[in-house]
């Protein structure tokens, strides 16, 4: 959600410092070996099994051009955010910049930081023809494109046991109601009714996410990212925020679930090892479900579905939210020798067949046209059927909030949002406190 995707931040380098050195401290070696043209860097995230795909698309370009290599840098989920924040700050960003865009990428074209893609696309109709539409949405500022979305789409899903729920006797959640019915019998058999890596705080956010969409529908957060005054206080929002923590309350989530980390893929565990029912999460978990489980995949353990409405609510039930793809952009301040190679990995080493194939290998719906026949023949069919269709079918697909907002108002979001899920502040307390960075 990221979302995704996951998002979140830690903390950074120290400015100025070489990526080399943050090598050494988090991240590891890739693809690349200079050449005899010179070299582009390139940082994104680690883990398996995306950053085998990643790495991967590097190697068959550098194979391809021996002469204008990619350097690679890898770093886990929630130290990225802040170390390629960091490094954009001080001057010292890599050639090519993995992000989700929307708010962020609005921020480093504020400062410009990173290229104006609009001209290339429109000199190569054919790159962006083959992608998704609905994937350039959040690559474009004020009618510009920025950056170049690849990757898969990423819906949130909710995920479910099904070896639990047999042994204690019920069926999936069809309603808000049936979720908090459902707590008190897993409880009761001694199995958490809910996942959470609650200290990434990212996946609190998607809770929230969906409750205000099931509610009162996408203009509640629409109004949000406009940036209407107290937007926050809209009637929906509280009740969401309450019913966040009514579950709370009722030890919905897995006991300590503030101090479990997303990186880490605990919060995966608990799941497929049946210590906990349910977890909502990124269509990604699928692919590290399949990779750590062991046969709980395989054997029929694990089950999915779009997130249940809540009785009264506006919202239609088959919105989604989460991310509409991954994007790449150029930082300005790299040579121009940099800025061809990256251009060059962008039109033809990015979703080529090859890595459609594997995106589609680790459970994961590329944003590339045409590969429905694709999808269909997989191991994963039902998976990569049903999240196509969610993509596809969704009215609306809202993008994760952390990433749709400014910096400045999303740190403030997710430092809300483990104090809410903590009981620490109450929903007024949070709407407060949001909407005094609406906007900035």
């Amino acid at each position: 959600m990221e979302i995704h995707l996951s998002r979140r931040t830690l903390l950074g380098l120290a400015a100025g410092v070489p990526a080399s050195a943050a090598l050494a401290a988090c991240g590891s070696s890739g693809p690349g070996k200079g050449g005899d043209g010179g070299s582009a860097t390139y940082w994104h995230l680690s883990g398996q099994p995306q950053e085998g795909v990643r790495t991967g698309a590097v190697e068959r370009f550098n194979d391809a051009n021996p002469k204008g290599q990619i350097q690679v840098t890898t770093f886990e989920n929630d130290a990225y955010k802040t170390k390629i924040k960091t490094a954009i700050g001080a001057g010292k960003a890599p050639t090519i910049i993995w992000g989700w865009g929307g708010g962020t990428l609005r921020s480093y074209v504020e400062a410009d930081q990173v290229d104006d893609l609009t001209p290339w696309f429109d000199q190569n109709p054919e790159i962006k023809n083959r992608l998704f539409p609905s994937s350039f949405g959040a690559a474009t500022v004020d009618g510009r494109i920025y950056a170049m979305p690849f990757e898969s789409v990423e819906p949130i899903v909710l995920f479910y046991n099904k070896r639990v729920f047999d042994d204690v006797g019920v069926e999936p959640p069809q309603s808000w109601d049936d979720i908090m019915a459902l707590v008190p019998r897993f409880n009761a058999a001694g199995i958490a009714p809910f996942s959470l890596g609650g200290q990434s705080r990212w996946t609190n956010m998607m809770w929230l996410e969906f409750l205000f969409d099931r509610i009162g529908g996408p203009e509640v957060f629409q109004a949000v990212f406009d940036g209407e005054k107290d937007a926050w206080s809209h009637p929906a929002a509280i009740d969401a925020l309450t019913k966040v923590q009514d579950l709370v309350k009722a030890d919905g989530f897995i006991k300590g679930f503030s101090s479990i980390t997303a990186d880490s893929n605990a919060d995966q565990a608990l799941l497929y090892t049946d210590k906990a029912a349910m977890m909502l999460h990124g269509s990604w978990s699928y692919g590290i479900q399949q990779t750590e489980g062991g046969d709980f995949v395989s054997g029929g353990g694990l089950g999915f579905m779009n997130f249940p409405p809540v009785e009264g609510g506006k919202g239609d039930p088959g919105n989604s939210v989460g991310n509409p793809a991954q994007y790449l952009s150029i930082s300005s301040k790299a040579s121009a020798e940099q800025k061809k190679i990256a251009k060059d990995f962008f039109a033809t080493g990015v979703l080529t067949d090859a890595e459609v194939k594997e995106w589609i290998g680790t459970g994961a719906v590329p944003i590339a046209k045409g590969s429905e026949k694709l999808l269909a023949a997989s191991e994963s069919a039902e998976f990569l059927q049903f999240v196509y269709g969610i993509a596809s079918n969704a009215k609306t697909f809202g993008q994760s909030w952390d990433q749709a907002l400014s910096p400045t108002a999303a740190e403030t979001l997710l430092d809300n949002i483990a104090r809410l899920f903590q009981l620490s502040v109450s929903p007024q307390q949070f709407t407060d406190n949001l909407n005094e960075v609406i906007g900035k």
